[in-house]
């Protein structure tokens, strides 16, 4: 996902003269296309993640639409106070990217796992939180961040993310997509856990049920609309990420739809409250934080829902 990053933001930049971007010394060669005829508008801010967030919110004051990139947990949480002070609170239309999210530098261990990012945008007002699932709906949702012109947190991953949709969705910010049609349960996911949704999806429409599948790519703002036609439509509901359950997107559903008169169930799957540590892959990470199809079936069945 970060080489179509790369890709589509020199593609806009072509065509708009006021686009910046940030980076923390890293994916130099990945940005060389867009040094080649806009050098000054691709800037390397070093290992200084703090002094980017200011910088890029000092350049959004003065009518530039920025971005900032690095390694996720280094965008987010080593930068924290600037992008609550400057961009945040100054409502700055910074667009804050976020590579590598989750899991897929598991190898690298704790220091690069990024499992409180969503958490700790979503406690920011004025945020805006969105998690493509593939290369596909980063290319479509990026530019409608720009055209959003406020703080955005765009959680991507690294690279060699499978494809999830066999054609082009339609995918609109702030409105979930209906991958799959279904009735009594629907798998909502966000980001780029999509593929263990849909291997979930086919295990349990293969013990009978007819899962609903949607890719809820904003997080904040949610789509409230289908979570109130969800109330009426579904028994459960499953949210799928990799992310801390806890202050994620999964507790964002839950926090809604406990304020309202009728609620389906819902079921919160995602990285447990632990670190994880000592794996090699991103693959034996879910594996070690349970988020496997048999895992997470096994946990269904205990609570009722097969």
């Amino acid at each position: 996902m970060r080489n179509a990053f790369a890709r589509v933001l020199t593609e806009l930049a072509k065509e708009d003269q006021s686009l910046v971007l940030f980076y923390a010394d890293i994916g130099n060669r990945l940005f060389n296309p867009l040094k080649e005829f806009a050098s000054d508008r691709a800037i390397n801010a070093g290992i200084a993640e703090a002094n980017m967030a200011s910088m890029a919110a000092g350049s959004a004051m003065m009518g530039h639409k920025p971005f900032i990139y690095t390694i996720t947990p280094f965008t987010t949480a080593r930068n924290f106070e600037q992008i609550k002070i400057d961009i945040a609170y100054q409502n700055q239309p910074v667009i804050i990217v976020g590579t590598g999210s989750g899991l897929s530098y598991a190898n690298l261990g704790p220091t690069h796992h990024s499992f409180e990012d969503i958490a700790l945008m979503r406690a920011l007002p004025n945020m805006n939180i969105v998690c493509p699932a593939d290369a596909q709906e980063l290319e479509i949702l990026m530019p409608q961040l720009i055209e959003l012109n406020q703080p955005c947190y765009f959680r991507i991953g690294k690279k060699n993310e499978p494809s999830v949709h066999d054609v082009e969705p339609t995918l609109k910010f702030g409105k979930a997509h209906t991958m799959v049609a279904g009735e009594k349960v629907a798998i909502l996911a966000t980001g780029t856990i999509m593929p263990l949704a849909q291997a979930l999806h086919a295990h349990l429409s293969d013990l009978g049920l007819s899962p609903e599948l949607v890719s809820f790519h904003t997080v904040k703002p949610l789509d409230t609309l289908y979570l109130n036609q969800s109330a009426e439509r579904f028994d459960h509901l499953i949210t799928l990420e990799e992310h801390n359950v806890n202050g994620g997107f999964g507790s964002a559903v839950l926090e809604y739809l406990s304020e309202q008169v009728q609620q389906p169930r819902v079921h919160r799957f995602g990285i447990p409250d632990r670190f994880i540590d000592q794996v090699h892959s991103p693959e034996d990470a879910r594996v070690k934080a349970g988020l496997t199809v048999e895992d997470i079936t096994q946990a269904l069945a205990k609570r009722g829902v097969l």
